[in-house]
């Protein structure tokens, strides 16, 4: 992830959306309508960040991250390089949420790089997606998915193997695939 000091020139910010002074946004990043990027959140460059997406403070997202509308990523998650995340996805951040909870705790989730969220999924925190990763539309994520993993339903299970461009390799859950089936 590149490690902006400043705003650069080349990032475009809609201007109905905010950014909090302190965020770090890297060059050629693209900020939406209506979102919003906490003071202390870090987004590399060539993102796209959708309408009425929430960048929560700390939050750090890598390069060429692609986070589509009405996506909330809480305090706590960490998108590495080229992730795509669809439309309405929903990460939490908290096992126990209560309005009142004075033992609040960040419990975080890691996506690895490349890997990809379908919309309307919920990520349940405490997890890791594995790098390029697949991950269903509508799915319920409770548990790590192994890297190149296609997982689907609710809750989530593996289903199949993906190679990098997120074509399906094998249906086959129980064996992962050779390496130059990855490609």
């Amino acid at each position: 992830m590149t490690d902006p000091t400043a705003v650069p020139d080349s990032v475009f910010v809609h201007p109905t959306a905010e950014v909090d002074e302190g965020a770090r946004i890297g060059a050629d990043t693209k900020i939406w309508h209506l979102a919003h990027v906490r003071s202390t959140a870090r987004i590399g460059a060539g993102c796209v960040i959708g309408r009425n997406v929430y960048v929560d403070a700390e939050v750090e997202i890598g390069d060429r991250t692609k986070v589509q509308n009405n996506v909330s990523v809480y305090q706590g998650v960490t998108l590495e390089d080229e992730v795509f995340v669809g439309p309405s996805a929903v990460f939490t951040n908290d096992f126990r949420p209560r309005a009142q909870n004075p033992d609040w705790q960040i419990t975080p989730t890691v996506v690895r790089k490349g890997a990809s969220i379908g919309a309307n999924a919920t990520i349940v925190c405490g997890v890791e997606i594995g790098s390029y990763a697949m991950i269903a539309a509508g799915s319920v994520v409770t548990r790590d998915v192994a890297p190149y993993q296609l997982v689907v339903g609710n809750p989530a299970r593996p289903r199949g193997w993906v190679n990098a461009r997120g074509e399906v390799v094998s249906r086959d859950p129980s064996t992962p695939p050779s390496p130059d089936q990855l490609g």
